[in-house]
């Protein structure tokens, strides 16, 4: 079978013909990883996090995968039933599967729109418990996403027409997110470009990093300053962020590489997780925080937008002086 041309969709397609649907218990050990990787992932990021539309995305992505692997392991289980009407047989495994493909295919853009205006927005306000309505319009504007985006799947001819054909030849193609590799090589080529005009800041600043404990947490001060005018401040918190960027997601940075470089053709259902929806996450704090960097207000509050890393470090201090401050203030060296 062909691929066939989608002028308005924002994925390609990718077929392998006459693929088998006994090809359901791979599938299944797929989603079982993908679930079991995002269960790992909201377990260990941190707990006193700030509300975030991010955040709650997150957890919806989670329960919607948890879902497609119950579903999943039901219709393989029992193979052919008949439920409210309803007869479900193992075509409904690649149905669901590639339903939800095309949806995740096309929520990046608009995901990673949202994110970083709520980053934006919210980056530089004093930090504060959220309250039942912002909690309540962030949960508002995630079911929302959802199913405008289901809606816009189901109305594109071009997808009901894949989804009749595969019904016709009992195939099941995989389908290739381009917003995911634009997005990738978006992020990769920025922080080449930010490592590239600080390469000189950053071998000075890694040298003279120091591992301190503050607060019985193990950090990072950079006691490295030039001359701050406002130019250099902002090049110098480039490095930090960078710094700090990679610090925690540098093996993710050099996946995303290898990926890019291979050409791999990863399938949408998959490629949409939790670790991945995390690292972009915290590209766009950092990008919030370097672009509102004179509204920032240096309280413990304002750092806990991020589960993974700690940015407050790339604040403060911002000279010697203060971290001497800092350090007689009852920080201790390791």
């Amino acid at each position: 079978m062909a691929a066939m041309s989608c002028e308005n969709c924002s994925f390609q397609y990718y077929s392998q013909l006459n693929q088998p649907l006994e090809a359901s218990c791979m599938l299944l050990l797929i989603m079982l990883g993908k679930v079991s990787l995002n269960l790992f992932m909201l377990g260990v990021r941190r707990r006193d996090v700030k509300q975030s539309f991010m955040g709650y995305f997150c957890i919806s992505l989670a329960l919607l995968d948890f879902t497609l692997l119950v579903n999943i392991a039901f219709i393989s289980y029992f193979e052919d039933f008949a439920l409210w009407g309803m007869r479900f047989t193992k075509y409904h495994i690649c149905l669901f599967t590639q339903i939800i493909s095309f949806t995740y295919g096309v929520l990046h853009y608009p995901v990673c729109l949202v994110s970083v205006l709520d980053y934006y927005m919210t980056i530089a306000q004093t930090p504060k418990p959220a309250s039942i309505g912002q909690r309540l319009f962030y949960i508002l504007a995630v079911v929302f996403i959802w199913i405008s985006v289901l809606f816009y799947i189901l109305k594109v001819p071009a997808v009901s027409a894949e989804l009749e054909i595969q019904n016709h030849f009992f195939t099941c193609p995989f389908y290739i997110s381009v917003q995911s590799y634009w997005l990738s090589l978006a992020i990769v080529f920025v922080i080449c470009v930010a490592f590239v005009i600080c390469w000189s800041e950053v071998i000075t600043m890694v040298r003279s990093v120091r591992i301190i404990s503050f607060t019985s947490e193990t950090v990072l001060i950079f006691s490295y300053a030039s001359d701050c005018n406002c130019t250099v401040c902002k090049k110098q918190l480039l490095t930090r962020l960078l710094i700090c960027f990679l610090g925690t997601w540098a093996p993710f940075v050099f996946l995303q590489m290898i990926i890019l470089l291979l050409g791999a053709q990863i399938p949408a259902y998959m490629e949409m997780n939790v670790p991945w929806l995390y690292f972009i996450n915290s590209f766009l704090i950092a990008t919030a925080f370097w672009f509102r960097c004179h509204d920032i207000r240096l309280t413990e509050g304002t750092w806990s937008a991020d589960p993974f890393v700690s940015w407050k470090f790339c604040f403060i201090p911002f000279n010697n002086q203060n971290t001497e401050q800092a350090e007689k203030s009852g920080t201790v060296i390791i």
